[in-house]
Parts: C-alpha cells; structure tokens; sequence
C-alpha cells in the first residue's frame, strides 16, 4: 500500500478572508451568515450541516475556498450557511428556509443533510460534499449519470486499507469491536464492508451499537474490555464523541481506528484518511461547472479516494505502541489539542 504524505496548507489568513461574510454567530440551533449589502445580481448558495465537527466544517471551508478560488468572490457570490446543530428537526426547518430564500444551488456536507435536502424535491440543484454511499442513501440512483438534482463527492471509506495498516501497526489483534450509529446508512455500509473484510481473514469480531450521542460511552465502554482494538466508520454520532471514546480505549489500552483525519485529531489512534479541505474543493469545482451551464444531471458524482496515513502520536505514546521507520516517514503525525 503506498501511502502519500498530506499536502494540506491553507493559510489562516486565506481561510479567514475566504470566509469573512460567509459565515457568522453560531445560535443554539442554527449558524447562518451571508455576504454583501447588494444582492439581486448575486448567485445565491447555500451550504448545510447537520452537525459540526472538525471534518464536516473542513469540508465546507474547503467548499467556500473553491469558490472563491474559481472566481466566485464576495461581489458575486453570497453565501448561506446554516448547521443543525444535531437536531432533525432542525435540520428540515432549515433545508425549508433554504427552498423558500430561493437558492441558485445548495451544498449540503455528509448524509443526512443530503438526504434531508434531496427528499424536499425542491428544485433546488444539490451538490453533495463527502456522502459514503450516495446510492445506497437514496441521494441519487447512479454515479455516472445523477438524477434528483443532485451530484456530488462521495468518500467512500477505504476499509482495506485501515484495517490493513491496523495490520502493519498492531499485528496481533484477534477481535475487532465495530463502534457505529444505526441511523447513519453511511456507517451501516461500512461496517458491513469491514465484517466482509475481517470474514475473508478469519478475524473476529464483535457490534456494539448506538443511535443516539447519550449511548456512546456505554457502547464504548462494552467493547473495551472484550476486544484488541476498535473501528469506527465515518459516522458523525461516534465521530462528535470521539475525545470520549478515545479516552476510555486509551484507559484499556486499546487503539482505536478511525475514518477521518478529523477522528485521529481528536484521539483515534490512526487511519487512512481524505483531506476534508479537498474533498470540499472538489465538490466546489462540480458546483462550478453547474453555475458555469452544465446540467447536473450531466455532471458525474466522483469517489475522492484517501491516501493519506495519520497517527496521533500522543496515543501512540499512551498504548506504548513501537512504529517503524517507514511509517514514520510516510504519515502525518498529529498530537491531542
């Protein structure tokens, strides 16, 4: 497996003049701002999160910066962004607003905001930032040739490739624990990918299940005395509680494998990750061709393949786990903020 080094530098001062009138306030049930005084002659874009975290406004940052970039600056371009903040029913109030304000188009970050605005039929032209199986969500019927207004990116989580580098990196784990949301078809299809996985090498393993954020700890707290080591697909649930599931694993001396970068920032031991900026920048150049005149249907849904190892050195550290020479010049190394 070869593995390349990330190449992720965004300057803080041209993220924040990037954002500067895109985003503003943050309520206790939405976060919205826009840019400019004037405008009726503006392409109107709407961006929604159903929940925040570090990879899901990443992706939307990467998103904006896209944007800009290919010329849709603040004299052209206004910007709405609205974030959930985890609730549903928030989330539907807001993919309302958005259909009523009358967007040119409307980006919507992971699976249930993509499936929460596509299933409104709005009219309104959808572009999908990092939905894991946009199919098998409903979102569209097929990648090549998208239908329900919709197109996007979708970052299908490299299961081989993690539980392969768990390999490399602790080799002697007999039992896998799957940590994931049954609410979230992106992690129930990832999961199932990972137990085809495990089932072809003969490694057990063991489902502990939540559907809600209250139920982490004790699902977390289940596996870890009963298992070597834990993955988590890229669930938002798991991924919003991960300082929390790190910790506990960390106590049973138990690595955890993650699906973002964003787990292993927050305490996950390692994974095979996406750039989350990227993957937004890519959905911004679809988003492009669309404001450029190309239909969406004629626009193809891409899968942004991940390439990039990252290890939280400050686990490492906590699990007294030894690594090679050539992992550590091959991955990103991150520490605990």
């Amino acid at each position: 497996m070869k593995i390349k080094k990330i190449l992720k530098a965004v300057s803080a001062f041209a993220l924040c003049a990037a954002l500067v009138g895109a985003v503003s306030g943050c309520g206790s049930d939405t976060q919205s701002g826009t840019t400019g005084e004037n405008t009726q002659d503006k392409v109107k874009v709407g961006i929604i999160l159903q929940i925040e975290n570090g990879a899901f406004t990443d992706m939307r940052d990467g998103f904006i910066e896209g944007l800009r970039e290919a010329g849709y600056t603040e004299d052209k371009c206004e910007i709405d962004y609205k974030c959930a903040q985890g609730d549903m029913s928030n989330l539907n109030t807001i993919v309302q607003d958005m259909i009523s304000s009358g967007k040119d188009l409307v980006a919507t970050v992971a699976t249930p905001a993509s499936q929460a605005f596509v299933s409104a039929e709005s009219g309104i032209p959808n572009i999908f930032i990092s939905v894991s199986n946009p199919v098998g969500a409903g979102i569209i019927s097929d990648m090549n040739k998208p239908d329900k207004n919709s197109t996007g990116t979708s970052n299908a989580v490299p299961v081989e490739d993690i539980l392969g580098l768990a390999e490399k990196l602790t080799p002697d784990i007999q039992t896998y624990g799957l940590l994931y949301c049954t609410n979230e078809i992106n992690s129930v299809t990832t999961c199932n990918n990972a137990k085809e996985y495990l089932d072809s090498k003969g490694i057990k393993y063991v489902e502990s299940v939540v559907t809600n954020s209250s139920e982490v700890q004790q699902a977390t707290q289940a596996l870890a005395g009963s298992v070597d080591a834990i993955f988590v697909p890229n669930d938002s649930v798991i991924q919003n509680a991960m300082p929390q599931v790190a910790g506990i694993a960390r106590d049973a001396k138990i690595p955890v494998y993650g699906s973002s970068a964003t787990m292993v920032d927050s305490g996950a031991f390692a994974t095979v990750a996406i750039s989350d900026v990227e993957i937004g920048k890519i959905s911004a150049q679809k988003a492009v061709e669309y404001l450029s005149g190309t239909p969406i249907e004629e626009i193809p849904a891409v899968v942004v393949p991940a390439s990039d190892m990252v290890i939280n050195q400050t686990t490492a550290d906590a699990l007294g786990i030894e690594l090679t020479d050539d992992v550590k010049s091959n991955a990103k190394f991150v520490t605990d903020k």
